[in-house]
């Protein structure tokens, strides 16, 4: 199983962070948390590196549903949600979204795969929209 659902596009980093916002939110997913890779690699260790955001997107109805029946699951949520500059290419931004299929194998909690498969759906529905998302101003 690949741990991630990922799509490239060949935009700006802003407007690859904006789209995938609004791809996230039309999916029902808010975003919870937000880390700036770059800004705290930089602030901590004075290292450098590309752009990479790492946000935490959630959806209400399936994380209440998933910590229902495993409290434990909140050790995986939110779901991370990749944006980053691919080092080899600045003219790329990777989107990458952890693959809720992977909480039922972590868990080995068969009760969850109905809910893991609708957030796969819903993220896959996200990343594939990327490409003919508009950015929300």
């Amino acid at each position: 199983m690949n741990p991630g659902l990922s799509t490239t596009l060949h935009t700006s980093f802003d407007d690859a962070v904006a789209r995938t916002r609004n791809a996230l939110s039309q999916q029902g997913f808010g975003v919870l948390t937000e880390i700036d890779m770059r800004a705290t690699l930089k602030a901590k260790l004075g290292e450098d590196m590309e752009d990479y955001l790492i946000l935490g997107a959630c959806n209400p109805p399936l994380a209440h549903q998933a910590v229902s029946i495993d409290r434990q699951i909140g050790l995986l949520l939110p779901c991370n949600v990749i944006v980053r500059r691919d080092p080899t290419s600045d003219k790329a931004i990777v989107v990458e979204a952890m693959n809720p299929q992977l909480m039922v194998q972590v868990t080995g909690e068969p009760a969850l795969q109905p809910i893991a498969t609708q957030a796969s759906t819903k993220l896959q529905a996200a990343i594939d929209s990327l490409d003919h998302t508009p950015a929300a101003h």
